[in-house]
């Protein structure tokens, strides 16, 4: 989010410019502008939502090999002592 934020922020002069060549750079950085926006709302909205599709996955697979899906891992001397 910093270097959007630092790249976004470069960017506002080239948007907001006045003077002798500014109709050529103004859309430049107002194109950079909502590039920087709309990658950046993406990657905070689909990182997470990948990360938990894998997850889903990962659980699917291993339910198909018959291994034990726990949510946990319980620790060896508590398996031990339910044993006895």
């Amino acid at each position: 989010m910093m270097t959007t934020m630092a790249a976004l922020l470069g960017a506002v002069p080239l948007a907001l410019g006045r003077g002798t060549g500014s109709e050529l750079r103004q859309p430049l950085g107002l194109t950079m502008i909502g590039g920087l926006i709309l990658s950046q709302a993406l990657t905070l909205f689909t990182t997470p939502v990948i990360y938990l599709y894998l997850d889903e996955f990962s659980q699917w697979r291993k339910r198909g090999r018959g291994d034990a899906v726990t949510p946990a891992a319980q620790p060896q001397a508590a398996r031990l002592g339910e044993s006895l």
